[in-house]
């Protein structure tokens, strides 16, 4: 049986992949994807990313508020995040994540999203100056190399919105 790394090693596995070895400079975007958007996170706006964890629901909430979640020994609120952008559930699975909103921000609540798609640098993505409209927690719309749009989001824009603040029914 393979033995488990020690969080130490762990956190300098992390450290070193999110440094670009060629670039000498690091990431400061994280890619997820909610139904069928990307969104780039800034890293300084999340504090962890980890699986989807046991949700207990909270009566009389709207459908995309999921409930509450126990992350070592604080409670946090969890939002399906496709649930509130585009109105259909999540369907949980082994590569759904939860986005914990960083601590600076004091709202300890998570982003349930289907899927982390990376990491990536300002100069892979460009501004996406012909997008359509979008919504008002989105800064900027970028387009990667690949061609497949991009949406920022911008978590103090999100977590101040009203529509985000009224979870209740």
């Amino acid at each position: 049986m393979a033995e488990k790394p020690s969080l130490r090693d762990y956190q300098r596995t992390l450290s070193a992949r999110l440094v670009n070895p060629d670039a000498g400079q690091s990431a400061s975007k994280l890619g997820v994807q909610a139904g069928a958007t990307r969104w780039l996170v800034d890293l300084a706006d999340t504090s962890e990313v980890i699986p989807a964890p046991q949700v207990y629901p909270v009566p009389l909430t709207r459908t995309w508020f999921l409930g509450v979640t126990n992350i070592r020994g604080n409670l946090y609120s969890v939002v399906d995040f496709r649930a509130f952008i585009e109105g259909v559930a999540t369907t949980v699975t082994e590569h759904s994540r939860l986005l914990l909103i960083a601590d600076r921000y004091r709202i300890y609540c998570g982003l349930l999203v289907d899927r982390v798609l990376g990491l990536y640098r300002d100069e892979q993505l460009q501004i996406n100056n012909s997008a359509g409209e979008a919504p008002p927690w989105t800064t900027t719309q970028f387009v990667d190399h690949q061609s497949q749009p991009w949406q920022h989001l911008g978590v103090r824009q999100l977590i101040a919105h009203p529509d985000f603040l009224e979870a209740g029914v």
